[in-house]
């Protein structure tokens, strides 16, 4: 078959690469037109995308430029920074990223390819051959979008200078790859996954189901070295915060028998602690706030720049043409009744018994509760505010609001650890708490 610019015109492929854009045509099938393969397309993909109107499949046959002085100093600046950064001992970095010193010469005006670095690197002595990963990440086999979120929590020591651990709980669509939420906490609990679950609700819709791994944040079930137990028989004695809110809303939870399965949303985070990791130190942050900067720059990257090595295609364009095409099972968030407000549906839920003098104990704060009849049982919904350090707490009895206050946040050490309420979330649309 000959060359794509002897049988095509550039305005040709532009109007039929603006027909897969606005979701007209499949990639598969302008590939069988066109008569290119993957790469070939992408890489005309990105270059409509950057210039639409100064498009052009014309082949060009020239010798490979020369890089100037100034490029190759920059080249061997970034290796040797890198090697420093890869031989330091106190940093969690191991291996080089030829890819993300390429991303970051081209943020200053140096387009270099990664094959360049790595031959500059072995000049240098700045290589290091990767240890192939086993990859246990499956083929798609969920047809729409909503139909199962694989959810997961990775503990890492994500900015050096910071000299602390957070937490990074992620949100990913399985049929496109789709990273729908991603935000650093203090550290891994209840509420912190309440509030995970939140935005993505609120942004997207409830999906179909859950995949979670089996901490008790997510399922608590006694004697849980038997594998019999926990997985077979799916025994739980108690129904935990989470699966609580799960229920009220419908969304179903499956839970995967080792890290392994959940390989959709382990590699991510791979891949993230690789790029986060090496900006923090490139740029010297030292706060969450800023290191939260550096993982939205990278989840945009992820989200709509890297093709995806199982489905062939950018996350947010495989999962914006399933939007646009009805292939979706997120159902329109609704506040479930009797409830009118989100504080009672993503909240911690307690059960208490009214005592002879209208009153409950909850956490070691006497609480009085008016207009309710004595020796019965109210519902108690508590929502943690850490600015203002508080607990708002809403009591119900008989499907009504029946009394609502706030108390101080110390004596409340229930459902989290240290508790650190973010406000970041890689969806435009915040919680309303």
């Amino acid at each position: 078959m000959s060359q794509i610019h002897k049988r095509f015109t550039d305005e040709q492929v532009r109007v039929l690469f603006q027909g897969y854009c606005q979701g007209q045509l499949a990639r598969t099938d302008l590939q069988d037109l066109l008569g290119i393969g993957k790469a070939r397309f992408f890489a005309l993909l990105k270059a409509y995308r950057h210039d639409p109107e100064g498009f052009t499949i014309a082949y060009r046959r020239s010798a490979p430029a020369k890089l100037s002085p100034e490029a190759e100093d920059a080249i061997k600046a970034a290796l040797l920074r890198e090697k420093a950064i890869v031989e330091d001992p106190d940093l969690p970095i191991s291996s080089y990223n030829y890819t993300a010193i390429r991303d970051r010469l081209e943020a200053t005006g140096i387009r270099v390819s990664v094959t360049t670095i790595i031959d500059r690197a072995k000049t240098l002595d700045c290589h290091k051959p990767r240890r192939r990963r086993k990859v246990h990440d499956r083929e798609v086999v969920t047809a729409s979008i909503g139909a199962l979120i694989q959810h997961d929590a990775s503990t890492h020591l994500w900015c050096p200078q910071a000299q602390e651990k957070w937490t990074l709980i992620t949100s990913i669509d399985d049929y496109s790859r789709k990273l729908l939420f991603a935000d650093f906490f203090r550290s891994e609990s209840t509420w912190a996954h309440i509030q995970a679950a939140q935005a993505l609700m609120q942004e997207y819709g409830l999906p179909l189901r859950y995949y979670v791994d089996s901490l008790r944040v997510f399922r608590f079930v006694q004697g849980r070295d038997s594998v019999w137990r926990k997985h077979v028989l799916e025994t739980d004695d108690v129904e935990t915060q989470w699966r609580k809110i799960m229920r009220l809303l419908g969304v179903d939870v499956s839970y995967a028998l080792s890290p392994q399965a959940k390989g959709k949303v382990e590699r991510p985070y791979r891949w993230l602690q690789d790029r986060i990791v090496r900006t923090c130190i490139y740029e010297n942050l030292s706060t969450r706030e800023e290191t939260r900067d550096a993982l939205r720059a990278e989840l945009q990257r992820y989200n709509n720049e890297q093709v995806h090595s199982t489905t062939g295609e950018i996350p947010n364009i495989r999962f914006e043409r399933a939007r646009r095409e009805g292939n979706s099972l997120f159902r329109k968030f609704v506040i479930p009744k009797p409830y009118a407000s989100p504080q009672d549906v993503f909240c911690l839920r307690e059960q208490r018994m009214v005592n002879g003098y209208r009153r409950i104990s909850l956490f070691n704060h006497t609480i009085e509760v008016p207009n309710v009849p004595l020796r019965v049982y109210v519902d108690v919904h508590m929502v943690p505010d850490a600015a203002k350090q508080l607990m708002h707490i809403r009591i119900w009895y008989d499907s009504a609001m029946v009394h609502s206050l706030s108390l101080p946040l110390d004596g409340f050490r229930v459902h989290f650890s240290t508790l650190q309420v973010s406000t970041f979330q890689l969806c435009p649309t915040a919680p309303t708490l």
